[in-house]
């Protein structure tokens, strides 16, 4: 997709870019709340943990100004994982054409003030990021550009002391996140493998490909994660066939210890 938002996700800063792609079937979406922009740039931080209660803290980031699908699928994805999951809390940061709050450094002190009101034994970290992607990272615009790395990403989550994590990233190249963040404690979810594109990121779009198949459909109606991982990687590998797309192959990695937690209940 080029930068305009056509078709491609991802390629890198220098090439087009595009995360997930192309004009969807809008009438099938179910939109998202839509709260004004300053209203989620001052989200309120979080709350301590009460204790013997398992809670889902969600920080969700629409990283690309440039195209308006990231910013709602940040605000769709909060809503409907705060549904899904026990006792959540959720603070949402976007760019948009005119600027923003999602910056690394936002996204370093989110996590920071997440992993400070949990507590570490039972609570959840939770973060989702829809952006551009590349083989290097995900860009990062709010009036210039930068980049998040998979490294910058795993030293933020360590900062944040949570114990506990889930990671969704909806971006062309998302799977060389789950090279470096997954292990047995972190739950790793991607749009795309490695070395392939995603599609959806029209401009005025609601989700990109992959968000409508994972936040939209699956996880409203499948009983785990990992069940509405499966339903999503389906819904969207036959969008795209149908589309005419080589498929984005997204993946799923670690997190068999959070997975257990998700499972067991107070």
């Amino acid at each position: 997709m080029t930068k305009a938002g056509i078709r491609v996700r991802g390629a890198s800063a220098a090439l087009a870019l595009v995360l997930l792609g192309l004009a969807c079937p809008m009438a099938a979406w179910a939109a998202p709340p839509t709260p004004s922009a300053a209203a989620s740039l001052t989200a309120p931080g979080f709350t301590r943990s009460k204790p013997g209660v398992r809670e889902a803290y969600i920080v969700s980031f629409g990283l690309f100004g440039g195209q308006s699908v990231f910013e709602s699928e940040a605000r769709g994805a909060a809503q409907i994982l705060s549904e899904r999951l026990p006792q959540a809390q959720s603070l949402v940061r976007f760019n948009s054409k005119r600027g923003g709050a999602a910056t690394p450094r936002a996204l370093a002190d989110a996590l920071r003030a997440a992993g400070a009101a949990m507590e570490p034994s039972e609570d959840i970290l939770v973060v989702a990021l829809t952006s551009h992607g590349s083989p290097d990272g995900l860009e990062v615009t709010e009036g210039r550009a930068g980049l998040l790395s998979p490294r910058m990403l795993k030293g933020m989550l360590d900062a944040s002391g949570a114990t506990y994590r889930i990671v969704v990233i909806s971006a062309c190249y998302s799977g060389v996140f789950a090279k470096v963040l997954a292990d047995p404690r972190t739950l790793v979810i991607t749009a795309a493998a490695a070395d392939r594109p995603s599609f959806g990121c029209e401009d005025g779009a609601i989700w990109t490909y992959f968000g409508d198949a994972f936040y939209n459909q699956a996880l409203r109606r499948q009983p785990t994660l990992e069940a509405a991982f499966a339903d999503a990687k389906r819904l969207v590998t036959e969008r795209e066939r149908r589309q005419g797309y080589k498929p984005s192959n997204p993946q799923i990695a670690g997190g068999s210890l959070v997975l257990g937690l998700l499972e067991r209940r107070h």
